[in-house]
């Protein structure tokens, strides 16, 4: 071989040296920072919880009043990967055979969600029941899992909720209800068999895929293309985490659901793109319903349209959550 024809020969292979270990290297990158954000765990929810008084002063007083009466509690159970997780929980005010599911969102906890808690508990008489998810709050992991392998932890929540409730499984009605990542995990415990005491499900602004919003945020947060970094960084997640991007379709998950869902949805969204709540609702056989927040941004349905969520809640319940 002649030497200038060695040379580019090796001029290239240094350059698809580098570009591997570019890409790979960006992949690892943006695996730790999507998969092991810092500050999500008990200290945060800690904080958030002290600083409800200013946000939320009703719901402030309303976490005060279950507290000191001994009625919100919290229990820690140990998953299959071994990992301690948590959960909170708290009886209806009059005994009661439904029970209400809330998963919270990406870097949030069941502190996020005590809007929801008090909706369920007081508006519509539920036991509730809120989960720290893997790696959030007082819960153990060594990653987020982007609502893929959340599903198996809900679930294992969902087979102890008879028990914690001292409810017989054959009398229990059971919805689960999420938010942002919390619905996806929703989505994706309701393409699975679950107990027949597990009625429906409400998701509020879920993505179709943790593909197609990582995808996004790779462009809106870093302004990348997908190719070849979301190709490398789902190869890592497997290698890592045992689970990859593709696997983790809350869309596939809802084509498998029978039971009714209702899917709630701001219009403003541009995190979890408005544009995702369609492909997913047509996914989806029948029974559903869907409600659209006008004007409410990421997860701002409930805070912005209360009176009229809770009501369609109420309507939706009313008509499938029953015996």
């Amino acid at each position: 071989m002649k030497k200038p024809v060695k040379a580019i020969v090796w001029t290239l292979a240094v350059l698809l040296v580098l570009l591997l270990a570019v890409t790979f290297g960006g992949g690892a990158y943006m695996v730790n920072y999507a998969l092991n954000p810092d500050d999500t765990g008990a200290e945060a929810m800690a904080r958030y919880r002290e600083g409800l008084d200013e946000k939320y002063p009703l719901l402030e007083e309303w976490l005060d009043s279950l507290e000191a009466q001994g009625i919100l509690r919290d229990t820690s159970i140990t998953d299959d990967q071994g990992f301690l997780i948590n959960a909170f929980y708290a009886a209806a005010p009059q005994p009661s055979r439904k029970t209400a599911m809330i998963v919270h969102g990406y870097t949030a906890n069941p502190m996020h969600m005590m809007m929801i808690g008090r909706m369920f508990r007081d508006s519509l008489g539920y036991n509730i029941m809120l989960p720290n998810l893997n790696y959030h709050g007082n819960s153990e992991g060594e990653a987020i899992q982007r609502s893929w392998k959340d599903r198996l932890d809900v679930m294992h929540w969902i087979g102890l909720a008879p028990g914690m409730f001292r409810t017989p499984a054959d009398s229990m009605r059971l919805v689960v209800h999420g938010i942002s990542m919390g619905a996806a995990t929703t989505m994706c415990v309701s393409g699975e068999h679950t107990p027949d005491y597990v009625k429906c499900f409400v998701e509020d602004c879920g993505y179709t895929s943790v593909w197609d919003e990582f995808s996004l945020q790779l462009k809106e947060q870093f302004s990348l293309p997908s190719f070849p970094l979301m190709q490398t960084t789902s190869l890592l997640c497997k290698i890592l985490h045992g689970w990859s991007f593709s696997e983790a379709s809350p869309l596939r998950q809802v084509a498998r659901c029978r039971r009714p869902m209702l899917f709630i949805h701001g219009d403003a969204d541009t995190f979890v793109p408005f544009s995702m709540m369609r492909p997913l609702y047509d996914a989806k056989p029948q029974p559903k319903e869907k409600l659209i927040a006008h004007g409410s941004e990421h997860a701002k349905a409930y805070n912005d349209h209360m009176e009229e969520y809770t009501s369609a809640v109420r309507l939706f319940l009313d008509k499938y959550n029953k015996p």
